[in-house]
């Protein structure tokens, strides 16, 4: 069974985060969802070059927009 690839757009409100979003995502906000519970996900960036477990609520790090 295929399955189609789900997305979420994300904003970073840390510093770290921040600091992530410029160097490994190229500051490109869509994440592609790698796997998602009823609390998190586990995302990684379009670039492939970060992975990260945020919060969907909540979160210290990260905030979905879209």
């Amino acid at each position: 069974m295929i399955t189609k690839t789900k997305f979420v757009t994300v904003q970073p409100k840390s510093k770290r985060a921040k600091e992530r979003f410029a160097g490994y995502m190229d500051q490109l906000h869509s994440c592609r969802i790698v796997q998602e519970s009823e609390d998190n996900y586990i995302l990684a960036s379009i670039t492939n070059r970060y992975s990260f477990e945020m919060k969907k609520i909540n979160d210290q790090n990260w905030e979905v927009i879209k």
